[in-house]
C-alpha cells in the first residue's frame, strides 16, 4: 500500500486554546520512519531534563521558549529548528506560549 500525501495549511489549528499551567500534545499524521507530534506550552510550562532513544528534530512554530540541548542553554522563537541526536539530554521552558512540533525519527 503507498503512503498517502499529508498536507495542513496551518499545523497550529490542530491545537485547541492552550489552558494556563498546561502542556498539550496531539498526533499529527507523519510516514515512514517518523512520528510526529504538536506540543502547546502555556506561559511557564516546563518539560525538565529527559532524554529520547531516537533522533529528534524541534521546530517552533509560536512563541519563546529557553530551550536546553547538552548542557547549552538557547533561545528559541518562531522558526527556530534543532536536531537532537538520540540520547542527547535537553529541556525546554515556555517564557510565552509555545507551540512546538517535534519530530522523532526512526
Amino acid at each position: 500500500m503507498a503512503d498517502s500525501p499529508t498536507f495542513h495549511t496551518d499545523l497550529v489549528s490542530l491545537l485547541p486554546p492552550i489552558p494556563a499551567d498546561s502542556i498539550i500534545s496531539r498526533s499529527v499524521p507523519a510516514g515512514p520512519g517518523v512520528r510526529a507530534t504538536l506540543f502547546g506550552f502555556a506561559l511557564g510550562q516546563e518539560l525538565t531534563e529527559h532524554t529520547a532513544s531516537r533522533p529528534a528534530i524541534l521546530h517552533f512554530l509560536q512563541g519563546r521558549a529557553r530551550l536546553t540541548l547538552g548542557g547549552e542553554e538557547k533561545q528559541a522563537r518562531p522558526g527556530a529548528w534543532a536536531y537532537l541526536p538520540a540520547n542527547l539530554p535537553h529541556s525546554i521552558y515556555a517564557e510565552e506560549p509555545v507551540v512546538m512540533l517535534l519530530l522523532l525519527l526512526d
